[in-house]
């Protein structure tokens, strides 16, 4: 699934989450509102390191394959100077 999708899906999840929680709470508007405050709280938290994780996975692969790319052309650039010099 595409990373914009994903986000996009799960800001509608709380949304939709969010809503159905004030329509069925048996509590009084100020207890619910402030339930639903610290959940948001503990939702935007929960995306946000989602989101870090997907976004620090995609470059530590981006680093990892620019690295073994250098990696390689310095083994090669090694391998071809040696080569010269028989």
């Amino acid at each position: 699934m595409d990373n914009g999708k994903l986000v996009i899906c799960v800001l509608a999840g709380a949304a939709v989450g969010t809503l159905l929680g004030v329509l069925f709470a048996p509590d009084k508007g100020s207890e619910t509102r402030k339930k639903i405050s610290g959940k948001s709280l503990d939702s935007v938290d929960d995306i946000r390191n989602k989101l870090a994780d997907l976004i620090g996975t995609s470059y530590q692969e981006e680093a990892s394959d620019f690295y073994e790319k250098g990696r390689k052309g310095a083994s090669d650039y090694t391998s071809g100077i040696k080569a010269g010099m028989r």
